[in-house]
């Protein structure tokens, strides 16, 4: 259950270093109005962040109105991958705002066409073609259509099942949310399609057998058969907790699909555009996907998704029965065209993976010192902390969230917990964070961790 902060100004120590500052209480009393009238007129749904008032945001730092300013540890969730208000992104939004064409539906335009040109060619695979749209869900539900389409081509109605994988998260639609492996998330669905099946993730932690045979006998003990299967869709890591597959796993899960003539997608949402230290997060398993979802960081700015899949697969459909009203809207393409140009031209992709080694290494050091730690996931800048009741796998969900409260009051700014349990501690700051302002940070997480532990030591 996700924790209500409350808007009555926090007193805190001040802060005042190269990265960070802050110089009131938390909430800064001059934010609380705006605060108070977001209560007021928003759903109960849009609370559970910590209540830091965002103004403006600039590369890895984030500030509120009243001066403060944060290294930021969220990326916006996993969006800004090329860093907050970058001036390329800006300008080329603006651009295109005053060359009059805001939006025009599906008929054609110049950044629409360069746009699908560059995604479908900048992964370095032949054949394939690119379906604009504007959110992570709206492409997942895209790719579950084209995997029963091709089912059913391929094998007749009763090949229809869509197989994903327990405590994963695809997004918050009816198509999306099915696909999701979070039960709680599907309640209110009430008449759940059979057609959708989760398996175990072989993450190695929460599901210690991460072989291909578990995945087999799974599928049997819910009597799925291999005929009946249109598409396998996984996150290429578990967004709750940074996880991973093993290598051998998902090259075994592409030859069984290839057998079977069943689809491979690979939900890239969140992984995509170098935030793992690959452009593509599949390409640590050196597998090709025959469809893949991205969102998030393909603008590090405005809503904009799409799906890229074998050319034969994104034909199946025919004109006009994959609209979408904002689809490959021109303002949003500049800025995606931008943002691109931006994570190759700097290396932002290289830059991940060499600060994010240094960001596990010290994560890994702190498992070790601390049995509340469970484990440590991910790759490049995305970490997940699985924070545990030591002694068991018990998700932690306290903790977490009260050292992600004692880092904001120290100048580092999280989103509140996920994953299993709630009690998994996400970390994923834009991908040009430095190696100093990363140690600085890491510093104040250490630091917050330790005193959350020292107050629970004093409470018992």
């Amino acid at each position: 259950m996700a924790r209500s902060y409350s808007l009555t100004p926090r007193p805190v120590p001040r802060v005042e270093s190269k990265y960070r500052r802050i110089a009131t209480d938390i909430p800064a009393p001059q934010t609380v109005a705006v605060l108070e009238a977001l209560h007021r007129y928003e759903p109960v749904a849009m609370q559970g962040q910590p209540p830091i008032l965002w103004d403006h945001a600039e590369g890895f730092q984030v500030w509120d109105g009243a001066g403060n300013c944060w290294i930021d540890w969220t990326s916006g969730v996993l969006i800004t991958n090329a860093g907050h208000g970058r001036q390329e992104i800006i300008d080329a939004v603006v651009a295109q705002a005053q060359h009059k064409l805001l939006t025009n539906y599906c008929f054609p335009n110049h950044p629409r066409m360069r746009l699908v040109e560059k995604l479908a060619t900048m992964f370095g695979e032949e054949n394939r073609k690119v379906f604009l749209l504007t959110t992570g869900s709206e492409a997942v539900e895209c790719s579950i259509k084209i995997c029963r389409t091709h089912g059913v081509k391929a094998g007749g109605r009763r090949k229809n099942v869509v197989v994903s994988f327990e405590k994963s998260f695809h997004g918050r639609t009816l198509g999306s949310q099915q696909a999701g492996g979070i039960p709680s998330l599907k309640e209110w669905i009430v008449n759940l399609d059979p057609g959708f099946v989760q398996v175990p993730f072989p993450d190695g932690f929460r599901t210690p057998d991460t072989s291909f045979d578990f995945f087999l006998r799974a599928l049997q003990e819910q009597n799925v058969q291999p005929a009946e299967v249109c598409g396998v869709m996984l996150e290429t890591y578990q967004g709750g907790s940074g996880s991973f597959a093993p290598v051998e796993f998902m090259r075994n899960l592409r030859a069984w699909c290839t057998a079977h003539r069943a689809l491979l997608v690979c939900d890239e949402v969140q992984a995509g555009f170098g935030r793992t230290g690959k452009l593509a997060g599949y390409q640590h398993y050196g597998i090709l996907p025959d469809l893949s979802t991205w969102g998030k960081g393909i603008s590090s700015s405005l809503p904009i998704s799409c799906v890229i899949g074998w050319s034969h697969l994104m034909d199946l459909h025919p004109p006009g029965s994959m609209t979408s009203t904002h689809t490959g809207n021109p303002v949003c393409c500049a800025a995606a065209l931008a943002n691109i140009d931006l994570i190759l031209r700097e290396d932002l992709t290289g830059n991940a993976a060499s600060v994010g080694n240094l960001m596990h290494g010290r994560l890994r050091t702190m498992k070790q010192r601390h049995p509340e730690i469970g484990c440590v996931d991910g790759k490049g800048l995305v970490a997940g902390v699985a924070c545990i009741r030591p002694g068991s796998k018990e998700p932690d969900a306290d903790l977490a969230w009260d050292v992600i409260e004692a880092a904001a009051d120290r100048g580092v700014l999280m989103f509140s917990p996920v994953g299993y349990g709630g009690g998994t501690i996400k970390i994923c700051p834009p991908l040009c964070i430095t190696e100093e302002a990363m140690n600085d940070s890491l510093d104040v997480f250490e630091d917050a961790f330790h005193a959350v532990l020292a107050r629970r030591r004093m409470a018992a």
